[in-house]
């Protein structure tokens, strides 16, 4: 086998403008698990759209998806 071949298990997604290579069953859910972030405290948008929290798990990432993550944080 040919090490030149892209491995078709992974892909290639970008977070807040930097490349990260993921499997390519991966979803939105289990980006922020990798990330350790919390879901309840950020905002997700894919591809210029926001993911809404109840589809995390179904969203489903794509090579190329630009994904930008904002994290809620409370003071007083």
């Amino acid at each position: 086998m040919s090490d030149s071949v892209a491995d078709p298990v992974t892909i290639e997604v970008s977070v807040n403008g930097e490349a990260h290579a993921l499997p390519a069953a991966c979803d939105v859910a289990e980006l922020l698990r990798r990330l350790c972030l919390d879901t309840r405290k950020v905002a997700v948008e894919r591809n210029e759209a926001i993911v809404p929290r109840s589809l995390y798990a179904q969203t489903i990432l794509r090579p190329g998806d630009s994904l930008e993550i904002v994290h809620f944080i409370g003071g007083g």
